[in-house]
């Protein structure tokens, strides 16, 4: 009875004693598939156990980390602080159109409306065409824009020529000098109040008198340069629909060029002298004639005038005599 129970005990031992080694190799198997997984799998893992993006920016903003609270975040707005510019900006143009004076009004309407008036204004009226020219200043916020319109709804631009010139540095430089001046010349009238000698008082004051003329002028250009950049410049000249179109001027060159500009320097020469002499001939004609009437008198006077006396043969010949010695 024992022998048939160690009989059937025995196989189940040595089954499991198989299990048991298939599972210790199995395992070793995984052990080794897990050393030998890529290096994907490490990082896929840290960037699970990584946080999100916005934690790590909420965590940088509240300080949680010496890192996050040196550096600022990669997106942040950089807000550029504008440069002034000091620019002055001008328009000459042609426009043809149906009614010279209706596009006068037109146009000043249009300048007023964005604030803007004219500063000078020529009309020329003529049998066959009109023709009216106006110089408008504009602000130059509202340059461009009216100008645009200026040429769409007055009628057909036919010439448009812009420029624009920056001028910061000459306005940088002027109001330099312009606190130097002021500064010098405030110096000298302390000096003046200080001074006791005549002397010394005179030539104060005209340090004083000569750094004040240089201080005028510069405030002069100083507030011309704030006129041409505080208002662009606009002008233009309106034509009628008889008028001659405008031609481009181009510039010529050449053999051709060159005797075309000799010929016309010579007949400015020849028109130049020809002016000079017509302005000089009634003096020429004057002058000639009162030499005339002055001739037969300085005649008479050379007539009346005594001649010199004859000198005797020997004291000639004594005076030759002494030469030669």
């Amino acid at each position: 009875m024992n022998t048939l129970r160690s009989r059937a005990v025995l196989p189940l031992v040595v089954a499991a004693f198989l299990l048991t080694a298939c599972g210790a190799d199995g395992g070793g198997e995984s052990a080794s598939g897990v050393a030998d997984m890529p290096a994907s799998a490490p990082s896929a893992a840290a960037e699970q156990a990584a946080p999100a993006p916005a934690a790590r920016e909420a965590d940088q903003q509240s300080g949680g980390g010496d890192a996050g609270s040196k550096a600022a975040p990669a997106d942040a707005n950089v807000t550029v602080a504008p440069v002034d510019r000091a620019i002055i900006y001008t328009a000459e143009m042609t426009v043809r159109a149906k009614d010279v004076a209706a596009a006068v009004e037109s146009a000043k309407r249009m300048v007023g409306e964005a604030g803007g008036y004219v500063a000078e204004e020529r009309s020329n009226s003529f049998s066959s065409r009109q023709e009216s020219t106006i110089t408008f200043k504009i602000p130059p916020g509202q340059y461009p824009g009216t100008l645009s319109r200026l040429g769409r709804e007055l009628g057909e631009t036919e010439q448009l020529h812009q420029g624009t010139q920056d001028v910061t540095g000459e306005v940088a430089d002027v109001a330099a000098r312009v606190k130097s001046a002021e500064a010098a010349v405030a110096q000298f009238r302390t000096l003046l109040t200080k001074a006791e000698k005549i002397g010394e008082i005179m030539d104060i004051e005209r340090e004083i008198q000569s750094r004040t003329a240089d201080l005028e002028a510069l405030q002069a250009r100083q507030k011309s340069l704030a006129e041409q950049t505080g208002m662009a410049t606009v002008t233009i000249t309106f034509v009628g629909p008889s008028a001659p179109p405008v031609k481009p001027v181009e510039e010529e060159t050449g053999f051709l060029a060159g005797l075309k500009a000799g010929w016309t320097g010579l007949k400015n020469f020849a028109e130049a002298l020809s002016t000079i002499v017509g302005a000089l001939l009634p003096w020429l004609v004057v002058l000639t004639v009162l030499a005339l009437l002055a001739l037969p008198w300085w005649r008479r006077m050379r007539r009346r005038q005594p001649l010199p006396a004859p000198v005797p043969a020997a004291e000639a010949r004594e005076e030759e005599l002494v030469e030669k010695e």
